[in-house]
């Protein structure tokens, strides 16, 4: 099941937020501990489908909870217009629904270079974003894995929408490997499975030097050959080998060829499997008037792919190590 309705269950939902610690980033660990006391408490039906997804994924890559408790428009403050939120802020009901829900999943990362650090992320158009930036607004967000070049890539990541755009014309893409890989060739697939492939790196991570080039070498394809893991960007995947451009090629194509537009509305969380596709959004056209579409985003990471060491905590920020 790609979609769960949530609607019949948001008065239980609403009450399980009503148990966490205000303001939620005054103590992260301790607002987390809760989140995860609350997440035992789900909705059964919730609950199912939250952890089949995450002990097996499916085939479309992604899970949409939808109807979700959410503030009334007038009631939510503007969008904001600058990171990081102020350590005070009150705690808004898609926040919880990502710490509820995330602690279901693994364990909420910041990584050090990133929104100052920060776990939980506001995403808002501004103007003059570079163009790698989720700030964009008036460009395509180009399809990526999200940080693939990370050795601690999340393996979720989780989009909550308490405001959308104007003319809700902004959609999420999502392209998953399971429908691509039978779009591929056996020899595109053997050239790519476990070959690592130069790749750059997002401006945050690159240490304020301008260009440092492809500091990461990323597989494109990796793991269970007849199952495998996608780490894909359409930006920094940068091959030299001409068998390998061709290839890159090749998945890109069977990729927009299986892309899915999920158009986020207030009440929705997107939980993306960060290790089977890319995702990218399409253009929109803010307003400025403190009503702009409004996401909240974290990062979630399990065990799976030496993602954890032990003893991590949810609430842990990590600093950068490229794959090499």
């Amino acid at each position: 099941m790609t979609v769960v309705d949530c609607t019949a269950r948001a008065g239980e939902l609403r009450a399980l937020t009503a148990r966490l610690p205000q303001p939620p980033r005054a103590d992260l660990y301790a607002f987390l501990d809760s989140a995860q006391n609350a997440a035992a408490a789900l909705p059964d039906a919730l609950a199912t489908a939250v952890d089949t997804f995450n002990a097996e994924g499916c085939r479309d890559g992604y899970l949409l909870l939808r109807g979700l408790p959410v503030e009334d428009d007038s009631a939510l403050p503007p969008t904001p217009t600058s990171t990081p939120a102020p350590v005070d802020r009150p705690l808004l009901t898609m926040e919880a629904m990502l710490g509820i829900v995330g602690r279901r999943l693994g364990l909420h990362t910041g990584y050090q270079e990133l929104r100052s650090a920060t776990v939980y992320h506001d995403v808002y158009p501004s103007p003059n974003a570079h163009h790698l930036s989720s700030e964009t607004s008036e460009t395509l967000l180009e399809f990526h894995t999200e940080m693939a070049y990370h050795l601690r890539q999340p393996n979720y990541v989780m989009l909550a929408c308490s405001r959308a755009d104007h003319e809700n014309k902004a959609a999420t893409l999502v392209a998953s490997v399971r429908k691509a890989l039978p779009l591929l060739s056996t020899e595109v697939r053997e050239r790519l499975h476990e070959r690592k492939m130069p790749c750059c790196v997002d401006v945050a991570f690159r240490g304020g030097v301008a260009d440092p080039g492809a500091i990461a070498q990323v597989k494109p394809l990796y793991g269970d050959p007849k199952d495998p893991y996608l780490g894909y960007d359409r930006e920094l995947l940068s091959p030299c080998d001409p068998k390998d451009v061709a290839a890159v090629a090749m998945l890109s194509k069977a990729l927009d060829e299986v892309t899915e537009a999920v158009y986020l509305t207030p009440g929705d969380v997107l939980i993306v499997d960060n290790f089977r596709t890319t995702h990218a959004r399409t253009p929109f056209t803010p307003r400025w008037d403190g009503r702009d579409r409004w996401l909240h985003r974290v990062y979630i990471r399990t065990d799976r792919n030496g993602q954890l060491s032990g003893g991590e905590r949810a609430g842990d920020v990590v600093a950068f190590t490229p794959r090499g």
